[in-house]
């Protein structure tokens, strides 16, 4: 059974940043593309960065500049950096991890953006 175990979420004040963080096994984190999607109450789940094997990250418009997607290839491990977060920020934020037709999740941690 694939898994994708996250961690890092919490409450922030607006400015502030938070590291969030995503394991996952060898095999699949060599072959798949891992990424970052976030849902935010009453809205769809969108993208916010992904991170092919040996290709580069692509972000979401409304984070570039701000957050930081990046692969630790030694712990099977991909971060998202978080900085200068937003009220509009706030989502459950999801790990996620897709080659061709097959797709994982992780299993969804808050981010809370409010003073």
């Amino acid at each position: 059974q694939v898994q994708l175990v996250e961690s890092g979420g919490g409450l922030v004040q607006p400015g502030g940043s938070l590291r969030l963080s995503c394991t996952t096994s060898r095999s699949i984190f060599s072959a798949f593309v891992m990424g970052w999607y976030r849902q935010a109450p009453g809205k769809a789940r969108d993208m916010v960065a992904i991170f092919p094997s040996g290709g580069s990250p692509r972000y979401a418009d409304s984070v570039k500049g701000r957050f930081t997607i990046s692969r630790d290839n030694a712990n099977n491990t991909v971060y998202l950096q978080m900085n200068s977060l937003k009220p509009e920020d706030t989502a459950v934020y999801y790990c996620n991890a897709f080659v061709a037709t097959t797709t994982y999740w992780g299993q969804g941690t808050q981010v809370t953006v409010s003073s």
